[in-house]
């Protein structure tokens, strides 16, 4: 089903003039140093993070398949023990740190409920495919190894990620499958990259103009695939795998002003054919990364509080059926 959109919402719109005001071009005009400093600087929040409903935030590490991977951990306020949802930032593999997408983290611990593992997965180009689908995978293994250090429960772990995040919750869910790794109550891809595919409709219609333009996703896949072959890997483009039974409840969001929307609407409908079950939150009004506005967009606020909601009811229940 093609999902269309709508007028852009207003309050997007001025959070799209207003960084664009800054004089940011696309990324891929940058080198890759320049433009991980810059998103950086855009995205990380200002001043004292809000530490209302959020006991503690610990930064980690743990060793991965090749060194270090860095993580941050978000426990929040109240009795435990907490689900646990291990979460993949976004940044096209190339950008993103645990401190630009730590609001939404705390946003997630607190209302979802859950206990938050904040994943620094290592960077392409420098680390190519699949350096960061081990890494993602190696996070899923030590939360369900050590939640209950940090009061949660290690029998209910969900994965989410923004963009490429999205793309490394998608890719750690069949790989869970296929290697019998822990069992995963709930996937939740917000605005996922799912395929490398520039013939969807959304690229047209999402070209530029959005904060994220088609070219930019391009440039982000030439960093991350080793090759064109790995293109069509199931671990890099997981739309590409032949089989989607068996993974576990799933939301996917998207945004009608997104080049990706199409792929997450596809991937979505995927999962769906083959027996999983998925809440699909479509909407046409709102931007890549919007997810991020929610102190500027009341849109975006209110679809936090229905994906977090989401979250919470799937990993409760799976904690629930464990009791």
């Amino acid at each position: 089903m093609r999902e269309r959109r709508g007028a852009l919402d207003p309050q997007a719109e001025a959070v799209v003039d207003g960084i664009e005001r800054l004089g940011v071009p696309e990324w891929r005009t940058m080198s890759v140093d320049c433009a991980r400093r810059v998103e950086d600087d855009l995205f990380t929040p200002e001043g004292p993070p809000n530490d209302d409903g959020i006991e503690f935030v610990r930064d980690l590490a743990f060793e991965g398949p090749d060194g270090e991977v860095p993580i941050r951990v978000y426990r929040p306020d109240g009795e435990g023990p907490f689900p646990t949802l291990v979460y993949y930032h976004g940044g096209g593999w190339t950008l993103g740190t645990l401190d630009s997408i730590d609001g939404v983290c705390r946003a997630f611990a607190r209302r979802a409920n859950c206990l938050v593992v904040s994943v620094d997965y290592r960077l392409a180009p420098e680390h190519p495919f699949p350096a960061a689908v081990d890494d993602a995978y190696a996070a899923v293994e030590w939360a369900a190894a050590n939640a209950e250090t940090f009061d949660g429960d290690a029998g209910s772990v969900g994965v989410a990620g923004t963009s490429a995040g999205g793309n490394l919750a998608a890719v750690t869910a069949l790989r869970v499958r296929a290697f019998d790794g822990p069992e995963l109550a709930h996937q939740t891809l917000l605005y996922p990259m799912i395929e490398r595919n520039f013939e969807r409709d959304s690229y047209v219609e999402n070209a530029e103009g959005y904060l994220l333009s088609a070219r930019d996703v391009r440039w982000f896949w030439e960093q991350y695939l080793r090759s064109p072959v790995d293109a069509y890997n199931p671990f890099a483009a997981p739309i590409r795998a032949s089989d989607l039974s068996g993974l576990p409840p799933t939301t996917v969001v998207t945004a009608g002003f997104d080049p990706l929307c199409d792929e997450g609407v596809a991937y979505a409908e995927r999962l769906s054919e083959a027996g999983v079950a998925v809440e699909r939150r479509h909407y046409p009004a709102m931007i890549h990364g919007f997810l991020s506005l929610t102190d500027d967009v009341d849109v975006a606020d209110e679809a936090m509080d229905a994906v977090a909601e989401d979250v919470r009811s799937a990993l409760e229940r799976k904690s629930g059926e464990r009791e």
